[in-house]
């Protein structure tokens, strides 16, 4: 990789070489990226993916980072983080907005204009771009009920429109997790509300979140997705994990879904935490949990060994577990 002609093709651009992507994560954990680029237009995002898929360079796209993991390694190639790509316009019933924006900000401008549909996502950490990817949602909310249309961004440099439907969106996803598109801007559809209502309906969601979540330590947010039957929090807290540490992690006292950062926490031990946490919920309960939470990067080299002990140790798990539901054969 050539960071100077990078720099040297985009003189306009804000590009970082070696950034340590800890500086950025909602959990204060990550190794360096190669390249660190903070576009600030949707024209700068495709002519910057557009030159990198030219240059067969790798490219990772970032929003708030807040229900994210980046491994020790770092990434390798090209990041680039939208959060300066951050306009928002109101409309009558309509907010156009491009998708390094936080969701928190859409939600208080909605209700500055008297507008109600996300009141939901008042508390929500992060972009726009992030929420559409993974279909963000809280109290009985999901963004996908108030998105009409989002404008992608293909690998090879293409834009396009996709509609609601066309998102094919479902909990926790989004069809952007199939086709590794980029969300550039999104269009929301709001309904005309009174403020005083909305307002009270914020403030009591505000009040249920912070007297509830960990937000006085770093965190990713949410760790698992919530199995079907079942809450996570609750499995955990069950199992005797509310509590535990791991290196400087900790599965939180105050909410077991989240896993917080006490005393400059790695991301190796997030994930080893997760593993071990997904291993004894599966063994006690017979629940495999899935993570929300996503993990992205490469292993610092000197925990490669030691993570694929790991997971070797939690496929086996998960292989003894099912023997006893159906025994293995050699047939199946």
């Amino acid at each position: 990789m050539n960071v100077k002609k990078l720099k040297k093709y985009f003189p306009n651009a804000t590009i970082k070489e070696n950034e340590p992507l800890s500086k950025y994560t909602y959990t204060k954990t990550g190794g360096p990226a190669d390249a660190l680029i903070f576009p600030k237009t949707k024209e700068e995002v495709q002519a910057l993916v557009k030159w990198l898929y030219e240059q067969s360079w790798p490219v990772t796209i970032l929003g708030n980072a807040s229900n994210l993991i980046v491994k020790d390694g770092g990434i390798r190639g090209a990041v680039i983080i939208l959060t300066d790509m951050n306009q928002i316009l109101v409309k009558e019933n309509s907010i156009r907005v491009l998708t390094g924006a936080p969701l928190i900000e859409v939600s208080k401008r909605a209700y500055q204009s008297s507008l109600t549909g996300l009141e939901f996502a008042c508390g929500i950490p992060g972009s726009i771009g992030g929420a559409v990817y993974m279909n963000a949602g809280a109290y009985g909310g999901e963004v996908r009920e108030v998105i009409r249309k989002v404008t992608v961004l293909t690998r090879d440099g293409e834009i396009f429109e996709r509609t609601n439907d066309e998102m094919e969106f479902s909990y926790r996803h989004s069809k952007l997790q199939e086709t590794d598109e980029i969300a550039l801007e999104v269009v929301f559809e709001l309904t005309e509300g009174d403020p005083e209502a909305i307002k009270e309906k914020m403030d009591e969601l505000t009040y249920l979140r912070t007297s509830k979540q960990p937000l006085e330590y770093p965190s990713c947010g949410s760790v698992f997705k919530r199995p079907t039957g079942y809450f996570t929090g609750k499995l955990i807290q069950d199992a005797g994990l509310q509590g535990l540490k791991w290196g400087g992690a900790q599965v939180s006292t105050k909410h077991a879904g989240f896993i917080v950062n006490i005393d400059n926490a790695t991301a190796t031990d997030y994930i080893e935490l997760i593993e071990h946490i997904k291993e004894v919920i599966l063994d006690k309960y017979g629940v495999q949990l899935e993570t929300e939470v996503k993990i992205i990067g490469e292993d610092h080299p000197a925990v490669i060994g030691a993570n694929d002990t790991l997971i070797k140790k939690a496929t086996s798990s998960f292989k003894a577990k099912l023997e006893t539901i159906m025994p293995l054969t050699e047939e199946n």
